[in-house]
């Protein structure tokens, strides 16, 4: 079973690093090509690497510890771990998609009104009906 947990670290960690540099070199294309936007989508799918990695690695901690190390502290160990890796993906997730999860659903059913414009000022042309 070490092997086999063995196995998904490696694959967390190949996730990881393959993950991003794919992304960096799409985002260096698309920034070529000058295509709007790179940078977030960048962003975007180096955020979705890293949650898939540390799915990936949680997946390794939870079978090292119901398998191989049976301990009170090894299962404490595995909650901590999950914790902190649950509260990180929870974080890379809302700055991804931008909202709450449990949000999601009512934003998606509405269209997309884009970022919040600034109020009009006087002088500005946008209050003014003449110009």
């Amino acid at each position: 079973m070490e092997r086999v947990v063995d196995g998904f670290q490696i694959a967390g960690v190949a996730i990881l690093v393959i993950g991003s540099l794919l992304a960096l070199v799409k985002a260096a294309v698309n920034l070529r090509r000058g295509a709007p936007a790179a940078y977030q989508r960048a962003r975007q799918d180096v955020g979705r690497a890293i949650l898939l990695g540390l799915e990936v690695l949680i997946i390794a901690d939870i079978v090292l510890t119901i398998t191989v190390e049976q301990t009170v502290g090894s299962a404490l160990t595995l909650g901590l771990i999950v914790l902190v890796r649950t509260f990180l993906s929870f974080s890379l997730e809302i700055e991804l998609e931008g909202t709450l999860p449990w949000r999601r659903g009512s934003t998606a059913s509405r269209p997309a009104a884009g970022p919040a414009k600034p109020l009009a000022t006087e002088g500005d042309g946008r209050g003014d009906p003449s110009g």
